[in-house]
């Protein structure tokens, strides 16, 4: 994870004194995902410049950079896109974040990468999100390539879904170029098609989804409504105006607390472990537990994008300072951590509802046996396949057959699932963003799940 913005400013601001920003509006996690070069980083970009987080000189900086690279519209992609690998090909690599505030709400922006080699990077930032906009490019060829079944359109949607995100804005991107000149047939070709998909795949009801055309590189409809001299047919409202206006989000303020590790790192002989409230609340001073592993540690300071926290509600990315108690080694990514008294349950052994979307082809049968990866919050781990309890009726959800051999493409199933290593979850009816995965194999997601029992070994007959 990498934040941006600032990190090449003249003015370092390292060295000076945090200062305590207990804010009370509200804190939304937006991602920014869709297929390579959709312009989501041009979008990330342009927003952090146009709502004042990027200073002039720093900008001018970009553009020079750029032009000496020849890649004179990639200036606003460079304010998050960093480092050299990925200023050289145009293309994110990590998860890139910032942060800008409204009068209404403050944001962290997660630019994920859309290259499908990068992947698990994107599956790593919209575990984090609240909102996901997913940026498809207008122009021609462009959304047909992407929507393609080897384009990513459809997988980040689905990972979005899949990974807890409650609301979807489509960002119709590229809208000045040259073969769309604003054109409201060629958006409604592309919402047309979209929503179709949406639909019939069942990934977001489309009551939770808004669209909105914009152009990400010169910043029409993204603060201010595009002219309508420039686009007649749109009278919604521009992208910041859009998310400013969204109903706030439900919270879990009374669950227990949980916050899934994304990183760790030491700094200043003091342990930093970075994690997004999932629910709960959590305070300066508290003690708290990880699992797996069960180690505890007292939280010295609590710290956000903004500043010092002395508490932090669900929804907030956070970054827990740690003095003594806990050793680097004893914190992972993915590992859970909560106050003692109410953990998560940590096991290798769950059952499973699983929706198979489509398999590889040599590997089309999914059985006991079959290995995969498994996408929990922020854990990754190595899963095989036990036992197939129950294909469902995918109309019904009935019972169809009971142990199937195998199950396919498309289909529903039942089955017991076991772990390389122990994973702290919840169950799905209980805790919904704990207790959703998805399964991956060979650069490819095959399958959505939810958990239905965690603890949950297969009895073994006696002799």
């Amino acid at each position: 994870m990498k934040d941006e913005a600032d990190d090449d400013a003249d003015d370092d601001e390292e060295g000076e004194t945090l200062k305590i920003v207990d804010d009370s509006r509200e804190h939304v996690n937006i991602v920014f995902i869709g297929h390579v070069d959709a312009g989501k980083s041009t979008i990330s970009g342009n927003i952090l410049a146009i709502t004042g987080n990027v200073n002039a000189r720093l900008i001018e900086k970009y553009e020079r950079e750029a032009k000496e690279k020849n890649r004179t519209s990639w200036y606003l992609a460079y304010i998050m896109d960093t480092n050299e690998e990925e200023r050289a090909k145009g293309k994110t690599v990590e998860v890139g974040r910032a942060h800008f505030a409204t009068e209404k709400k403050r944001y962290t922006i997660l630019d994920a990468p859309g290259h499908r080699n990068y992947v698990p990077n994107m599956i790593a930032g919209v575990a984090q999100a609240d909102i996901a906009i997913l940026v498809i490019s207008a122009r021609k060829g462009e959304f047909e390539a992407g929507f393609d079944r080897s384009g990513q359109t459809r997988e980040h949607a689905l990972l979005a879904k899949t990974l807890g995100v409650k609301k979807l804005v489509v960002a119709i991107n590229k809208m000045d170029e040259p073969t769309v000149m604003w054109s409201e047939e060629r958006f409604n070709f592309i919402k047309r098609n979209f929503s179709d998909w949406l639909s019939k795949d069942r990934v977001f009801p489309l009551k939770d989804v808004e669209w909105v055309p914009i152009s990400g590189f010169d910043g029409s409809n993204l603060l201010n409504n595009v002219a309508p001299s420039v686009c007649p047919w749109y009278s919604g409202l521009a992208l910041l105006q859009l998310l400013d206006s969204l109903q706030p989000l439900a919270r879990l303020d009374t669950a227990p607390l949980r916050i899934p590790v994304l990183d760790k790192y030491k700094e200043a002989g003091k342990l930093v472990v970075l994690g997004k409230v999932e629910s709960g609340v959590i305070k300066s001073g508290d003690t708290l537990a990880i699992y797996p592993g069960g180690g505890s540690f007292t939280v010295f300071q609590i710290e956000n994008d903004f500043g010092l926290l002395t508490k932090a509600n669900p929804g907030e990315n956070v970054r827990l300072i740690v003095k003594a108690g806990l050793e680097e080694e004893q914190v992972w990514r993915g590992a859970l951590m909560c106050h003692p008294q109410k953990p998560p349950a940590t096991t290798c052994d769950f059952v499973a509802q699983i929706q198979i979307l489509e398999l590889l082809e040599h590997k089309s049968l999914f059985s006991a046996g079959y290995e995969c990866v498994l996408h929990i919050h922020t854990a990754v781990e190595e899963v095989s396949v036990s036992l197939l309890i129950e294909k469902l009726n995918p109309k019904t959800g009935k019972t169809e057959t009971r142990l199937p051999k195998f199950v396919q493409s498309k289909d529903i199933v039942i089955a017991h699932l076991t772990t390389t290593r122990p994973v702290a979850m919840e169950k799905f009816d209980d805790f919904q963003q704990l207790g959703r995965f998805t399964l991956r194999d060979e650069g490819k997601t095959v399958a959505l799940g939810k958990i239905l029992a965690p603890n949950a070994p297969i009895k073994k007959k006696k002799q």
